[in-house]
């Protein structure tokens, strides 16, 4: 559970559930390959709104693509796809919806050729946290950028430099918290 007087970087100050996001999993570095997905397809359903909106219908997401596993995921058909279009809970852009799937697909014939997630992800930093300054923060970098033509070379959705970015942040492969974060330390 959040503490009310922390400081905490100004996007999670004002609404508890961003509180509890930010101060227990975000920018955290995060190893589990299937949640590196489940971050990469959930930072993808923000494109173009509001990471709180997401937030919001997580655990919705999280019952509607049988909790982010990737061969699931992967066996979903057409008729998974519309009942997902009716599903109130999630944000239902078919375009989404069917790179979430495209994603999962991809995913599993990495893991098929022997190629791990979380080996991957953390490839482009041989496993090292890049620790921003603090008081500049990026919308992207020319690491997201190269991370993002990979992702799309290997046929990923929704993964332009500005997400890629964030989902970086999220997961903890760059700490951007604020200088004045609790956080930070």
């Amino acid at each position: 559970m959040s503490n009310l007087n922390q400081n905490r970087c100004a996007w999670a100050e004002n609404d508890s559930l961003m509180q509890d996001y930010h101060d227990n999993e975000w920018g955290i570095p995060q190893h589990d390959s299937r949640m590196l997905w489940e971050m990469l397809m959930l930072e993808g359903f923000q494109a173009g709104l509001a990471w709180i909106t997401v937030l919001r219908k997580r655990e919705a997401f999280r019952k509607a693509f049988a909790g982010f596993d990737p061969v699931k995921v992967a066996s979903y058909k057409e008729k998974d796809i519309e009942q997902l279009m009716n599903d109130k809970g999630i944000i239902r852009s078919r375009s989404k919806i069917e790179a979430t799937i495209r994603g999962a697909h991809i995913y599993c014939d990495m893991a098929e050729q022997g190629e791990n997630f979380n080996e991957f992800c953390w490839s482009f930093t041989e496993g090292n946290v890049i620790k921003g300054e603090g008081k500049i923060f990026l919308a992207q970098s020319d690491l997201s950028v190269r991370i993002s033509k990979e992702l799309k070379r290997r046929g990923f959705k929704f993964v332009g430099p500005v997400i890629v970015y964030a989902w970086m942040q999220a997961i903890g492969i760059i700490h951007d918290h604020s200088a004045q974060c609790f956080r930070r330390t």
